[in-house]
C-alpha cells in the first residue's frame, strides 16, 4: 500500500550538476510506484518559452512515456531568455520576478497530483529577486530539498557549503544524490571518500550515484537505487 511521499525540491550544489535528471529520474520512479507525480519548474532562464530546447520541462516531457501530448507549459512557472541568475535574466527583459506567486500555483497542482517534483534554478545562494535568494524561497514551497551534487573532485566543499546553510535555516534536506557525467567516468574511490567525508562532516548521506544515461527514455535501473533507498518505505 503506497503511503504519502514529500514534496520534492531537486537543489543543486552549483549550476549544470544535473538537477533535471535527477528530476527526469524522480518521475520517472513516482511513475513506475503508481504515483501521480508532477514536475514543476518554477523559474528558467536561458531558453525563450516551455518549447525551446533549452527548456527542462521540455526535456522532462520529451523524456517521459506519460507525458508524451502534453503541454510543458503548465510545468514552467516563469521562462527569461538569457542563461543567468532570474534576477538578472528578468531584469534583462524589463521584468521582475513575482516568486511569491509560486507557492499558490503548487498548491492548486496537490489537488491532482502527489508528489511534486520541484526543480530550482541554480544554486541555493542565486539571486531570485532584488531581495530573495532561492533559499529563501524553499519553506514557502512546501517540499523537502533533495541535493544533486557532482559526484567529483570539489564535491566535498560544495555539499557540505550547501547543507551548512541549509541547516542555519533549520531546513532539513532528504539527502545527497551524486551525479556524474564525466568522461572518463569519476574514479570510485574518489566517490566513496566524498561519500564519507560529507557523511562525517554533516551526517547527511550520500542516497545514491547516477552515472552517464545514454537513454533517458530508458535509465537503467541502477540509476534508482538511491531513490529506492530514500523513498522504499513510502511506496
Amino acid at each position: 500500500m503506497k503511503r504519502d511521499v514529500p514534496d520534492i525540491f531537486v537543489i543543486g550544489t552549483d549550476t549544470g550538476v544535473g538537477k533535471t535528471v535527477l528530476s527526469l529520474l524522480l518521475m520517472r520512479y513516482f511513475y513506475d510506484e503508481g504515483f501521480s507525480p508532477f514536475y514543476f519548474k518554477p523559474l528558467q532562464t536561458g531558453c525563450r518559452d516551455p518549447y525551446d530546447t533549452d527548456s527542462d520541462a521540455k526535456f522532462i516531457y520529451d523524456n517521459i512515456e506519460e507525458l508524451k501530448g502534453r503541454d510543458p507549459a503548465g510545468s514552467v512557472g516563469f521562462c527569461y531568455r538569457n542563461p543567468k541568475a532570474p534576477y538578472f535574466a528578468a531584469r534583462d527583459e524589463g521584468r521582475q520576478v513575482d516568486w511569491k506567486t509560486l507557492p499558490g500555483t503548487l498548491q492548486e497542482k496537490r489537488s491532482r497530483f502527489s508528489p511534486l517534483v520541484v526543480e530550482a534554478a541554480g544554486g541555493i545562494f542565486v539571486p531570485v529577486d532584488g531581495e530573495s535568494l532561492v533559499i529563501d524561497t524553499i519553506p514557502s514551497m512546501g517540499a523537502q530539498p533533495l541535493i544533486a551534487a557532482r559526484a567529483g573532485l570539489g564535491t566535498i566543499n560544495h555539499t557540505l557549503l550547501t547543507i551548512a546553510a541549509l541547516e542555519r535555516r533549520n531546513i532539513e534536506p532528504l539527502g545527497v544524490v551524486f551525479l556524474d557525467s564525466a568522461e572518463p567516468a569519476t574514479p570510485l574511490d574518489m566517490i566513496e571518500e566524498n561519500r564519507e567525508a560529507i557523511r562525517r562532516f554533516s551526517r547527511v548521506e550520500v542516497a545514491g550515484l547516477v552515472g552517464r544515461i545514454s537513454d533517458f527514455r530508458h535509465p537503467p535501473p541502477e540509476c534508482f537505487d538511491g531513490l529506492k533507498k530514500l523513498f522504499a518505505r513510502s511506496v
